[in-house]
């Protein structure tokens, strides 16, 4: 029965080949089973098992390309030469302070379970200096910095650290200071560096910013291209941001205004200052949709740690 069925779909697909086109057209040109066929068409006890046949046989498309990264990363993986479970943090002050990733390590509540399996993963593999020690300068973070900096330097972390994986986020104050073309060929160059030295990169767009959107998602979209073009994985925090937040992720809008507080209190995404992710004590290590929709480090931790151990799975282990 099954070799029936199985010859059966293939002569469909054949005549699909051939330009009999199957299950299509409206339902007066392809008659009833007990009818006439329109020319060029399948018959109608052909077309259900054809179509099941190919929904079985289907390759996940969608999760083949959502997986790009896999083997590149596999292959710059299999050149490592660092520590295990090492994962380095290069980027501006949206990466150097103690508000990103260093509380998900004792402050986490109301996670859900995918959540909850990824930060078990994490922990698991992960070196515990990396949640909070690997702060500085010295480490790849310092506020203020553009990928510049990262240009000239990243040969010395790199050096120092040997870390297994290294997160990549620069843009926030490159937007004012360098040219797209610089900023894209020197993103390259760092990414380029890290693969020489066998770490694995994760690429993570920048958030949205006050007064600055539109050149903003200029650089998010080059981000964005360079992670596919050099087969890395990309961290979307501008999505995560604006998915949640579409119309009100900017905390420097005027019905923040009145926020009790400082700056990053706002009950928003996008703290009062329109540049860094907001901090609102109310929401501190929630990981509930609420939380993720109000607190933007703790929507960048969670989108991190989503990535990281998306890489563990898929690369690292």
């Amino acid at each position: 029965m099954k070799r029936w069925m199985i010859l059966l779909a293939v002569l469909a697909i054949g005549l699909s080949a051939l330009g009999f086109h199957v299950g299509r057209g409206n339902a007066a040109a392809v008659g009833s089973a007990d009818g006439p066929q329109s020319p060029g068409v399948a018959p109608a006890y052909v077309r259900p098992l054809a179509l099941a046949a190919a929904k079985k046989a289907a390759p996940p498309a969608k999760a083949a390309e959502e997986k790009y990264w896999v083997e590149p990363m596999k292959k710059v993986h299999a050149k490592s030469t660092g520590d295990k479970g090492t994962f380095a943090h290069f980027g501006d002050s949206i990466t150097v302070t103690m508000a990103f990733w260093c509380p998900l390590a004792w402050n986490r509540k109301n996670m859900d379970e995918p959540a909850q399996a990824d930060f078990a993963l994490v922990k698991g593999y992960m070196k515990e200096a990396c949640w909070r020690e690997w702060k500085g300068p010295a480490f790849g973070n310092e506020g203020s910095m553009t990928i510049r900096w990262a240009f000239d330097n990243v040969d010395a972390w790199l050096k120092k650290l040997n870390p297994e994986t290294a997160l990549i986020m620069f843009g926030t104050n490159d937007l004012g200071q360098l040219p797209l073309d610089e900023y894209e060929t020197k993103v390259r160059a760092v990414i380029a560096k890290c693969f020489d030295n066998g770490t694995v990169v994760i690429l993570s767009t920048i958030p949205p910013k006050h007064g600055q959107d539109a050149k903003a998602k200029t650089f998010v979209e080059s981000l964005r291209r360079i992670a596919r073009e050099c087969g890395v994985p990309l961290c979307d925090y501008y999505e995560a941001v604006l998915s949640r937040r579409p119309d009100d992720w900017d905390g420097a809008m005027e019905k923040f205004k009145g926020a009790a507080g400082d700056v990053y209190q706002v009950p928003t995404l996008i703290s009062g200052d329109g540049v860094h992710p907001s901090n609102p004590k109310q929401w501190e290590g929630d990981y509930s949709e609420d939380g993720l929709k109000h607190n933007g480090f703790v929507l960048r931790s969670y989108v991190v740690l989503r990535s990281y151990a998306d890489v563990i799975r898929s690369v690292l282990q």
